[in-house]
């Protein structure tokens, strides 16, 4: 028994602390329970790593006393945060600190009237499986122990029975089912198919529980009452020692990573933590991320294809309409975002009483409120963004949430009067309801979706045919499965074509596609398939071409191509450092010093002569919720030597100008 111990303490600290074990403690401690220390003036949690055989040469406090409230984490679950810590450059206190529910076990139910969280279902059958999901299936189960498998299946083929029959077997086995979604694909439709094949087997975390609920579901898996968890990325963080699957669907999603503080990817964490636990981990998608299907093909990960959509049904048709050509041709009452060919077809819909669904990648009215006569904007006085129109009457930023009211005279030039560039889904909607007065019209954006209930109730509205055309942003694009819905029209492919972001193409291809997958789900053998109707001014663009022959082959050839020769993922490595403050000479003179840091350390270690410094630049989006801000940008072929460079150049950050942080984002997914 060592009289110290190294102790992961929740607060910003690049290493962990020492403390010293008083006599009464001694006996008790282990690694992994969590304690309470001194730090500075006040008491912190802290995570038991390690004992010190050697005492410090400084004065060491006392641990005060183990937290009563939690046995000691898994060891397997211990060495994974150390690795996340490790790997994502970021103080492993705060990792730790990840592990435990948002509130004490005993605290009091508040009463509530919200519904339970996983609805009791009535058990269902398992269907008889296609040729193509047995074969999955046995793949999968004829390689035991960990092994990364990405399950290539086009929307509709019937990957989430695949997923439902493996975790039959792992239960079966006596382990246990991890289940990660994208957080916006967490609908009850698909809770309630896991639930009514497991019962009350099945526990949920995601952000729309209250903490509460989230508590109460913690320990449901903790204590061994529940055997399958579903959840969002930080469900990862729910110690389970007794995984048997892991599952990652959709798993190309951006939603996985996480854009603030601990800037992890799901995806990536779950293969580690897969690997920590000697169990398979499945990698779901129609539209894998290149960085997988690169895994795939070279023989890293296990590759399995379903290529056909259960019973054979029909892949919709994908027609792709050049509005530069078609404004010309339309009819002069249809809102210049309609083509006339979308108009029919909704029509045609109507006519059948079957379901529409409109998409467009942005909310409010209007993407920009401008003057013709002198050329303002709109902007937000705390971003770099431009003000989106909402309801007519008040200006909206996406980022900060900053109001103002809209008024239509010009505040810079005062004589002409501002109007609206583009489009958004309130737009929409207006326009729709006018031109098919009789039409059941519902929208599905974050304006108007912001509860659970109100998801339930359009999931509901559009299964019970209560809907005729919803109106959407990606809310809609994927997860969803409704019967009736024979058509989508992506009102304007072209948004997010252009973005100052390498990844730009490979998004808008896989956003195309999953659009596209909700159409036509149910249609037969034999019937007409589903329709969809993709609106652009770019009709010769890669990702549409590539889109609208369903060739995920082809476009991920291409792509990977032009990624080489750039050295971009997954053919190199990246780590994005964004510097950021509120005075902006701080913030230029703090990134000009880091990659005078970045070059010198390049110069003297010949380890590090292949890594590539790109900056100091100011950030596509400079200013955001009222901080500067501007990039350093390193690549390199390996990660590992990236990352020792990376944590030899921030040092202890005391170099820093005063006023400024920096944050750091290993494989970034977003440069913005």
């Amino acid at each position: 028994m060592s009289e110290f111990w190294s102790v992961a303490v929740d607060a910003p600290l690049s290493e962990p602390l020492t403390y010293r074990a008083p006599e009464e403690l001694k006996t008790q401690l282990k690694r992994g329970l969590l304690v309470n220390v001194p730090l500075g003036k006040r008491s912190a949690k802290g995570l038991l790593l390690s004992e010190q055989a050697t005492a410090p040469d400084f004065t060491i406090k006392n641990i005060q006393n183990i937290d009563p409230e939690y046995a000691a984490l898994p060891e397997r679950f211990i060495s994974w945060l150390e690795w996340m810590a490790e790997y994502y450059l970021y103080p492993v206190g705060t990792v730790m600190s990840l592990a435990y529910p948002p509130l004490k076990k005993t605290e009091k139910q508040r009463k509530s009237s919200r519904p339970p969280v996983v609805a009791v279902q009535t058990q269902s059958v398992a269907p008889t499986l296609t040729e193509e999901q047995s074969q999955v299936i046995q793949g999968i189960q004829s390689q035991p122990g960990f092994g990364t498998h990405l399950l290539f299946g086009v929307t509709g083929s019937g990957k989430t029975e695949v997923y439902l029959q493996l975790l039959e077997k792992t239960l079966k086995d006596g382990k246990r089912g991890l289940v990660l979604v994208p957080e916006i694909s967490l609908t009850p439709q698909l809770i309630q198919r896991f639930a009514a094949r497991f019962g009350d087997q099945v526990a949920v975390l995601h952000s729309q529980l209250t903490d509460r609920e989230r508590t109460n579901q913690w320990w449901d898996i903790v204590e061994g009452r529940k055997s399958i968890l579903i959840g969002a990325r930080s469900a990862l963080f729910c110690p389970m020692d007794d995984v048997g699957l892991i599952i990652v669907d959709e798993e190309h999603e951006s939603s996985y990573k996480q854009d603030e503080k601990l800037k992890y990817n799901g995806r990536d964490c779950a293969i580690m933590l897969g690997k920590s636990m000697n169990c398979p981990v499945i990698l779901g998608s129609a539209t894998p991320s290149l960085e997988s299907w690169k895994n795939a093909i070279d023989g890293k990960y296990h590759l399995h294809k379903m290529q056909r959509r259960v019973e054979n049904r029909s892949l919709p048709q994908v027609q792709i309409l050049d509005l530069r050509a078609k404004d010309k041709t339309k009819a002069s009452d249809l809102p210049f975002w309609l083509s006339q060919e979308l108009f029919d077809a909704m029509a045609s819909n109507l006519e059948r009483h079957e379901q529409s669904a409109l998409f467009l990648n942005r909310r409010g009215m209007a993407q920009v409120v401008l003057c013709p006569s002198c050329g303002y904007s709109c902007e937000c006085p705390n971003c770099d963004i431009a003000l989106t129109l909402h309801a007519r009457t008040h200006l909206v930023c996406h980022y900060c949430d900053y109001h103002e009211n809209f008024k239509l005279s010009c505040p810079s030039c005062k004589e002409g009067e501002l109007t609206t560039v583009g489009v958004g889904t309130e737009q929409i909607e207006e326009d729709i309801q006018r031109i098919f007065p009789g039409a059941r019209v519902a929208r599905a954006d974050r304006d108007e979706i912001s509860t659970r209930a109100d998801l339930e109730e359009l999931i509901q509205n559009m299964e019970n045919g209560e809907t005729d055309i919803l109106i959407g942003t990606q809310m809609i694009a994927k997860g969803l499965d409704f019967p009736k819905l024979t058509l989508v029209g992506l009102v304007l492919a072209d948004v997010g074509f252009n973005l100052p972001d390498f990844r730009a193409t490979e998004r808008s291809f896989q956003l195309i596609t999953q659009v596209s997958g909700r159409s036509g789900r149910h249609v037969k053998l034999g019937e007409t398939p589903g329709q969809v109707i993709v609106q652009t001014y770019n009709p010769d663009h890669a990702s549409l071409i590539f889109a609208q022959h369903a060739d995920f082959e082809g476009f991920a050839t291409q792509e990977l191509e032009a990624r080489a020769a750039l050295n971009y993922p997954p053919l190199g490595r990246l780590t994005s450092f964004r510097i950021q403050g509120t005075y902006l000479n701080r913030v230029q003179d703090t990134a000009q010093l880091l990659a005078r840091r970045a070059t010198a350390l390049k110069t003297k270690n010949t380890a590090y002569e292949n890594i590539e410094v790109l900056g100091p630049a100011e950030a596509p989006i400079a200013k955001l919720r009222g901080q500067f801000r501007y990039h350093v940008l390193l690549k390199a072929q390996d990660h590992r030597t990236l990352n020792a460079f990376c944590q030899q150049l921030l040092g202890d950050q005391k170099w820093l100008v005063a006023g400024t942080r920096i944050s750091v984002d290993v494989d970034p997914l977003h440069l913005l």
